[in-house]
C-alpha cells in the first residue's frame, strides 16, 4: 500500500491545548440499549428509572443500588416526557450529562498507548449523525470523539438514543477551537487526517496505523478551510457512479473501518 506523506510539518513549541466544556442539566435517555447501558456504567448519575412491566420482565439484571428504585409506569406516561415520536422501548431514564474530561486531561491518558483513533466532527450539527458516529467510533475502538462547543449538538436524548449506549463508552469530548484542538494533538503524536471528496489521495491508500485522528466535516460543507489545511494530510473516500458524498456518519463508518482493518493486518 502506497503510504501517503508524513513530513508535512515541522514541530513547533507546544501550545496550550483547547479546554472543554463541563456540566449541563439533567435529560432523559431512553430505549434499551442506552438505558441498559447508561445503568451499567458506574460514572453515570440516575434521577428517576421509568419501566413499563413489559420491559420490566425483559431487563437482564438488576440496577445498581445506586439507581433510584424504579417507577412502573405505562408507556403512554414515558411517551409524554419525551420526544413526538419517540421509540422508547418502555423504559427511560432522567439522568446527569456525563462529565467529559479536557482534551489535555485526555490525551495524558494515552501518553503510553502506540496506537489509537480519535474522530473530530467539523460542525456536524445533527445529533442523529453525532450518535451515530459515536456508535461506529464505539464499535472500532476509538478512544474519543472531538467536537466544538460551538455549532454541535449537546449530549441529548436524540443524541444518547442514536449512539445506543456508546455514550456510556467513548467520550464526547468539547473544545473551544477545532484548530487548535488538532494542533494540541499533533504535539501529542497524533497524525490529523481529513476526509475531503476533492483529495488526491483515496483513504485506503493513506497509513491510518498508530495515532490517527479522523477529521470529519459538516453535513453539506464538509471541512472548514482553516481546518482542513491544519490536517496532516487530506483523503478522499472513492465514490461510484454520481453520487459526490456520503452522509457523514457512514463516510465516518467507513474510514473507521478501515483504521481498523489496518491495524490488524
Amino acid at each position: 500500500m502506497a503510504k501517503s506523506p508524513r513530513n508535512k510539518r515541522q514541530r513547533a513549541p507546544r501550545k496550550q491545548p483547547s479546554q472543554g466544556a463541563r456540566g449541563g442539566g439533567a435529560l432523559w435517555i431512553y430505549g434499551r440499549h442506552s438505558v441498559a447501558a447508561a445503568l451499567r456504567n458506574p460514572a453515570r448519575v440516575f434521577q428517576r428509572l421509568l419501566i413499563t412491566r413489559e420491559a420490566d420482565q425483559a431487563l437482564d439484571f438488576t440496577p445498581p443500588g445506586a439507581v433510584p428504585a424504579a417507577e412502573t409506569v405505562s408507556p403512554s406516561e414515558i411517551a409524554t416526557l419525551l420526544p413526538d415520536g419517540a421509540v422508547h422501548q418502555g423504559i427511560a431514564g432522567l439522568v446527569q450529562p456525563l462529565a467529559a474530561p479536557m482534551l489535555d486531561e485526555f490525551l495524558a491518558t494515552l501518553v503510553k498507548e502506540d496506537s489509537a483513533t480519535i474522530v473530530i466532527l467539523d460542525q456536524v450539527s445533527d445529533p442523529r449523525n453525532t450518535g451515530a458516529i459515536l456508535r461506529s467510533a464505539a464499535a472500532m475502538g476509538a478512544a474519543a470523539v472531538i467536537v466544538p462547543e460551538r455549532r454541535s449538538p449537546h449530549e441529548t436524548a436524540v443524541l444518547a438514543k442514536a449512539a445506543s449506549g456508546a455514550l456510556e463508552r467513548v467520550h464526547l469530548i468539547r473544545v473551544a477551537n477545532v484548530s487548535r484542538a488538532l494542533e494540541a494533538l499533533k504535539h501529542a503524536g497524533f497524525w490529523c487526517v481529513g476526509l475531503d471528496a476533492q483529495a488526491p489521495h483515496p483513504l485506503g491508500e493513506t497509513d491510518l496505523t498508530g495515532r490517527i485522528a479522523l477529521v470529519l466535516g459538516s453535513e453539506g460543507r464538509g471541512l472548514r478551510r482553516l481546518v482542513a489545511e491544519n490536517c496532516d494530510f487530506l483523503a478522499a473516500l472513492p465514490m461510484a457512479g454520481t453520487m459526490e458524498s456520503l452522509n457523514v456518519s457512514a463516510a465516518a463508518a467507513i474510514a473507521l473501518y478501515e483504521a481498523t482493518r489496518q491495524r490488524r493486518s
